[in-house]
């Protein structure tokens, strides 16, 4: 899953640090808010996935006695330092920098040049865009992009088509208030535009921060995952039925607790090695669960106890 996170990001990388060249050029030489708010967009953005493949690189360092199931989660804190930066230096600059513009508006200067800038803008940033839902399509399954979005623990992933949606958005907007800031000879809409701009990204970076607050404070696998596991388990011949399954994403790894009443044996050698084939068993088949806790118990007679769909 980090392969696919990393692609995303590199993709994102080159499309920003060229797009924010040319969106400050173009805006020191137009005078355009929509183009600085742009720009400083697309600068932000750039450091942001500098930010993500800092954060995937330390979640990789090994585990230590004072962090035994290892770093993986720090990419959860980099992912939120991401949003925040898309709330506060993307979103409310931009609405910053429009209502600046309606204060003290001024006339645009060679309007042509910042749409031919944001056009090509655009197609960079489709570029970027569709690489990332190329990564996204390769876990999204059935589910639609929305659902994906919500139950996705992939935060890497989810904060680059976040970012990604939110700077197309906000090119076309631009694109579009300079545009009209050039027909009608009224700044008024350029400015407008900058606060358009700001509105869109506070309001990705609001969702973004949403989700990654859930993997923070601790989320189970996602749900298909969840689903799965509990079907292999509940398959395996040296299990009678699971009782209690509790899962937890822990970056791109998963940790699995079952507490389950195992079929009768003859001795306490037997269950153990029965316990040890269930949990060869399941590691073999979901490899990304790195670390399973199995617990053999037994619950009075009557009828098993459900499973919850999310613990």
């Amino acid at each position: 899953m980090a392969a696919n996170s990393t692609r995303a990001i590199l993709f994102a990388l080159g499309a920003n640090a060229g797009i924010a060249v040319t969106k400050f050029a173009a805006a020191a030489y137009t005078g355009s808010g929509a183009m600085l708010a742009e720009a400083i967009h697309s600068l932000a953005d750039t450091g942001n996935q500098l930010l993500l493949l800092l954060g995937l690189k330390r979640a990789r360092k090994a585990a230590t006695e004072e962090h035994p199931l290892g770093y993986q989660r720090v990419s959860y804190f980099y992912g939120m330092m991401v949003a925040l930066l898309l709330f506060f230096v993307g979103g409310l600059f931009s609405i910053y920098e429009g209502w600046h513009r309606i204060t003290a508006a001024e006339p645009l200067r060679s309007p042509v040049v910042a749409l031919v800038v944001l056009a090509v803008a655009i197609v960079l940033e489709t570029i970027s865009l569709w690489g990332a839902l190329r990564e996204i399509r390769k876990v999204q399954g059935r589910r639609s992009f929305w659902r994906w979005f919500r139950e996705t623990r992939q935060s890497e992933l989810m904060v680059v088509a976040g970012e990604d949606i939110a700077a197309l958005g906000g090119l076309v907007i631009a694109f579009f208030a300079v545009l009209l800031a050039m027909v009608t000879g009224n700044p008024l809409f350029d400015a407008l535009g900058s606060i358009a701009v700001g509105v869109l990204l506070v309001l990705v970076a609001i969702a973004i921060i949403i989700e990654i607050k859930g993997m923070i404070v601790g989320e189970s696998a996602e749900p298909e995952l969840r689903a799965a596991i509990v079907a292999h388990v509940t398959a395996r011949p040296e299990v009678h039925r699971v009782i209690r399954l509790i899962t937890l994403q822990w970056g791109d790894s998963v940790i699995v607790a079952v507490r389950a009443e195992m079929s009768p044996v003859a001795s306490a050698d037997e269950l153990v090695a029965a316990v040890n084939r269930v949990e060869a068993s399941l590691q073999a088949a979901f490899p990304q669960a790195v670390w399973v806790f199995f617990e053999p118990d037994k619950e009075p007679d009557g009828p098993p106890a459900a499973v919850p769909p999310a613990t």
